[in-house]
């Protein structure tokens, strides 16, 4: 029962993440995904403070504000003159230093360190259950991502075509009317919702890879935003079996396992798309020569 809980946390994680990715990657907003993983730790920290708990709703809000504070202050630096690369590396690195020395100084006694927030380990998952009325409910951590990923799904349902113009051409949003701005932020809430959400089971620094690899794997095979964005969620969960299936047999970290196989199908696709592969393109060529 544990491979079903395992599987289905990962899943999901993919899926959420495969979603906004696909959106962060044609906006060439890759590494803000990296950014707000890190931010939000301060967040995490002081909602843990407040509230003694690292399964709490405080805590999530927390980190979200963490995460839209740090894009917020990447857009400030960015319109006082401050490079793109530098503004992002300047803001997670002091945030996330903030939170480690948080950790430090107020929850050293507590299960609250590195393993905690950066690696995670998604084999665990099916211990931490929800019981309701003595009955168990299953993994918190598969509620609390079903939940993000219905949130999701119903916000880029809804503003689908908004979201898609802003992805592509933003002034032209702008020129519609379009409030590009308030959509910016809110798909960065997005991304701090799924980010946080996926600490339990894969840490902040490999969420950041299934945020950004499936992504950019589907960016190679399509061309249109829909099938990307369903491409993207494919890529991650196939990574996420085959990931579990190769750290079973090397007995091995599941969630690196996850984001290696992710990492080899995005090989894959760079070297065999149709329309991006390195080697089609060469076989078009010689043909073409021929």
């Amino acid at each position: 029962m544990s491979d079903f809980w395992i599987l289905l946390t990962g899943s999901l994680v993919a899926s959420c993440c495969g979603i906004l990715g696909a959106f962060l990657v044609l906006r060439k907003m890759a590494m803000i995904g990296d950014a707000i993983s890190h931010s939000v730790m301060p967040g995490i920290v002081i909602a843990f403070l407040i509230s003694g708990s690292r399964d709490s709703l405080v805590m999530m809000l927390a980190a979200m504000a963490c995460g839209l504070l740090a894009v917020f202050l990447i857009q400030l630096f960015q319109q006082s003159g401050i490079q793109s690369d530098a503004s992002i590396g300047v803001v997670f690195t002091a945030m996330f230093a903030t939170g480690v020395l948080l950790v430090s100084l107020y929850a050293r006694q507590v299960h609250l360190d590195q393993d905690a927030i950066l690696y995670g380990e998604i084999a665990y998952v099916h211990w931490n259950t929800w019981t309701l009325n003595g009955v168990s409910m299953g993994p918190i951590a598969v509620w609390l991502l079903g939940i993000t990923l219905t949130v999701i799904l119903v916000v880029i349902g809804l503003f689908y075509k908004q979201f898609k113009l802003c992805a592509f051409d933003p002034a032209l949003a702008a020129a519609c009317g379009i409030p590009v701005a308030l959509f910016h932020y809110l798909l960065m809430g997005l991304v701090s919702m799924a980010t946080v959400s996926s600490f339990e089971s894969v840490g902040a620094i490999l969420v950041v890879g299934l945020l950004v690899i499936p992504a950019a794997t589907a960016y190679l095979l399509t061309e249109r935003l829909s099938v990307m964005i369903a491409m993207s969620a494919g890529v991650g969960i196939a990574s996420t079996f085959i990931g579990y299936g190769v750290a079973t047999v090397l007995d091995a970290s599941i969630a690196g396992c996850i984001v290696s196989a992710a990492g080899v199908l995005f090989i894959l696709a760079l070297l065999f798309s149709p329309s991006h592969g390195v080697i089609w393109k060469k076989w078009r060529l010689r043909r073409l020569a021929q």
